[in-house]
C-alpha cells in the first residue's frame, strides 16, 4: 500500500510524511489526517521502505540514511504527480524542508510540484545535542513555510528557536507548554486534544491558502 488517503480528493493536497519512531498509521498521524480531512483537505501518508520493512516483520529499525528518504519522499510526489504542500511529523518535517530546498539535487522536476512546506514538530536538534543544529538549508526554501512547534519541545524549544538566525520569512505558531508531541502538562491549563485540534486549524488555513 502506496499511501493512506484522508479527505475528499478534490481538496488541496498534503503529503504527510512521518516521523522517525513512528509509522504513517501511528495515532498522532491519524488524528492529524483525519482532522485536516474535515477541514476539506486531501492528505496522502506514505511510509518511509524502513518503516514498511517494520511493520511487514514487526522488528523495529533506525531510519534509513537521509538522501534514501529523500529519494522515496520525491519518488512519492512523483507519483502522486499532483501540486502539493509537502510536510510531516519531526523527521518527516525535516525531510519535507530538505526536499523543498532541493538539498542533493534529488529531483529538479519535483521543484514545480512542492506549493509549501509545512513540519509539525521540527527537530531543530537532536535530543540532548543542542550544538547540532539543522538548519542550514532553511533560508533555501522559495515557498511558504510554516512550522508548529511545542514551546517546550526537547529538539527546540521557544527560547533556543528565537535565539537561532532563521528566515524572516517562515510561519510560526507555538503551542503553549507542548512537548516534541504538542502534550503540554495538565498545570499548563491545555489538553492534548486542544493543541492537536489548534495545530490542525492553523495546518488546515496554510494548506487552503498556498495549495
Amino acid at each position: 500500500m502506496a499511501f493512506i488517503f484522508d479527505g475528499p480528493e478534490s481538496g488541496p493536497l498534503f503529503v504527510f510524511a512521518h516521523g522517525a519512531g513512528a509509522p504513517a498509521q501511528s495515532a498522532f498521524m491519524q488524528q492529524v489526517s483525519e482532522g485536516l480531512a474535515v477541514e476539506g483537505i486531501r492528505v496522502a501518508r506514505f511510509n518511509f521502505p524502513y518503516s514498511t520493512k517494520s511493520l511487514e516483520d514487526g522488528k523495529r529499525r533506525p531510519p534509513d540514511r537521509q538522501p534514501k528518504l529523500l529519494a522515496h519522499f520525491a519518488e512519492q510526489l512523483q507519483l502522486l504527480g499532483k501540486p502539493a504542500i509537502i510536510g510531516g511529523k519531526s523527521m518527516g518535517g525535516r525531510m519535507a524542508s530538505l526536499l523543498a530546498a532541493n538539498v542533493d539535487n534529488v529531483d529538479q522536476s519535483n521543484g514545480a510540484l512542492i506549493k509549501g512546506c509545512a513540519c509539525l514538530g521540527y527537530p531543530f536538534h537532536p535530543n540532548a545535542k543542542p550544538d547540532k543544529l539543522r538548519i542550514d538549508h532553511l533560508p533555501n526554501i522559495r515557498q511558504p513555510i510554516l512550522i508548529i512547534q511545542g514551546t517546550r519541545d526537547s529538539m527546540g524549544n521557544q527560547q533556543e528557536v528565537q535565539a537561532y538566525p532563521l528566515p524572516s520569512a517562515i510561519q510560526w505558531h507555538w503551542l503553549a507548554d507542548g512537548n516534541h508531541d504538542f502534550k503540554p502538562r495538565v498545570a499548563s491549563g491545555f489538553s492534548h486534544p486542544q493543541h492537536l485540534d489548534t495545530a490542525v486549524k492553523v495546518l488546515a488555513a496554510f494548506i487552503k491558502q498556498h495549495g
